[in-house]
């Protein structure tokens, strides 16, 4: 998909992902389907929130990591709710949780960032803990969206500690 310019401000280029959201809204609107309008209502809001802050609009990548991020929030809850006992609030949480995964890229395996962050480590020259700071940038950018960073901090501690 090629980036659009935006009907209402013809210097804003709109994100493939972002028209994706946009069409998705409106099939889930004429369908009905409740869950799904309210998540992509959601999401849509949050990224236009984040484009005015930022004064310029997101690209795929960052909507990916609203995304990411709107998915965290609501595995959180899940877990807090399932330690109440509130199985009704869990089955509402997993629903719309499984909207917002179906925009997110497949998830790598530990296995996965691990090897990046070897090969990372090694492009680098990493040595030990105080060189951390030239490694996380490029693996945070090489897995954007498709791993945890609380993950991907471990592996590159775990490995620089070695």
């Amino acid at each position: 998909m090629e980036a659009e310019v935006h009907p209402k401000n013809k210097d804003f280029l709109q994100s493939p992902l972002k028209q994706k959201l946009t069409d998705d809204l409106k099939q889930a609107m004429r369908s009905g389907d409740k869950v799904r309008r309210m998540i992509i209502r959601l999401v849509l809001a949050t990224i236009q929130n984040t484009e005015i802050a930022k004064q310029s609009g997101l690209g795929d990548g960052d909507i990916l990591g609203v995304i990411a991020k709107e998915a965290r929030r609501h595995q959180e809850s899940i877990d807090a709710f399932k330690q109440g006992n509130r199985q009704d609030l869990v089955a509402q949480e997993e629903a719309e949780m499984a909207v917002l995964n179906e925009y997110l890229p497949q998830q790598v395996t530990r296995e996965e960032i691990i090897a990046e962050a070897r090969r990372i480590i090694k492009e680098t020259g990493a040595q030990g803990p105080a060189d951390k700071g030239k490694v996380m940038p490029k693996l945070i950018a090489q897995l954007k969206g498709r791993a945890d960073g609380r993950e991907i901090n471990a592996v590159v501690t775990e490995l620089l500690n070695q």
